[in-house]
């Protein structure tokens, strides 16, 4: 059976199903960043002794490795036979220190950690800037050493590349345009921007990386006002997850979405992720 990591989003954890599916052979690493991801941990980030904000015991532990920066250890402790790469939540602002950056994710507004000093201190770095982008490239070559010298290096890469949808289908079957999106409460964006940023993204992976495999179903991303997370430009129609299973499973991962003949009692990812939202037309 082949063990899957994904460092990426929702858009590829939600091929797995949140019961009954085989999430047990799943690490599933999302909410950061490659500059994240090699970055110090926080100096004087003080965690909750419970459940932060309205979080789920998955998204604070996802919200934790981004903080205290402990995914790549598991990443690497887990040997996957293969890792699944998509940026889609590679759209949150960057929080920087002098000895560390983390990921301004919706997370770390609703724990309430924002609020502690350490991140008061801490200067923004807009997604969409320049030095952003600068600091994501030297993150994804950073992570090509990584593989290189660890074994990782034995593991099939594959990438998921996915963009903001445009378009939704209503409850009643019709497709409209999708509009006022919000980032995180009260901040709209264009979706056309965020494309871009993925484009560039999905070029820099293919120049930097060894062989890998691409998936993609472009012609299916169209969101679902239906979807079981509520409406968003990257929660989509049900085709379009089936068809990246299948693309999937002809890439060598035959029977990795289908269930155990115990299914685990507790999901191994996060049951609720936070997403852009639009208003349903």
């Amino acid at each position: 059976m082949p063990r899957i990591a994904v460092i990426g989003s929702c858009i590829s954890r939600d091929l797995w199903p949140i019961r009954g599916g085989n999430a047990a052979a799943l690490l599933y690493i999302s909410r950061t960043s490659f500059p994240s991801l090699f970055a110090a941990p926080v100096e004087g980030f003080q965690p909750s002794e419970g459940l932060p904000g309205d979080l789920r015991r998955h998204e604070h532990n996802a919200l934790l490795a981004d903080l205290q920066k402990t995914a790549l250890a598991r990443l690497v402790a887990y040997r996957p036979t293969h890792i699944i790469f998509d940026f889609i939540d590679e759209r949150f602002d960057l929080l920087c220190a002098d000895s560390t950056l983390v990921t301004d994710s919706a997370e770390l507004h609703r724990s309430g950690y924002r609020a502690q000093p350490v991140f008061q201190a801490m200067r923004s770095i807009p997604r969409l800037s320049g030095g952003c982008e600068r600091l994501w490239l030297e993150g994804l070559g950073e992570f090509v050493a990584l593989l290189r010298a660890t074994p990782l290096a034995q593991a099939s890469l594959i990438l998921h590349a996915a963009r903001w949808a445009e378009t939704q289908r209503l409850a009643n079957g019709r497709l409209a345009p999708l509009r006022d999106v919000e980032l995180l409460a009260g901040r709209p964006v264009e979706i056309a921007d965020y494309n871009a940023l993925l484009a560039r993204q999905d070029a820099a992976f293919a120049e930097a990386m060894p062989a890998f495999a691409r998936v993609e179903a472009r012609d299916l991303q169209v969101a679902d006002a239906a979807h079981q997370w509520g409406l968003s430009p990257f929660h989509y129609v049900p085709a379009y997850y089936a068809e990246i299973r299948r693309r999937l499973e002809a890439l060598g991962l035959e029977g990795a979405f289908s269930a155990p003949e115990t299914p685990p009692s507790t999901p191994s990812f996060d049951a609720r992720p936070d997403a852009p939202s639009a208003p349903a037309a």
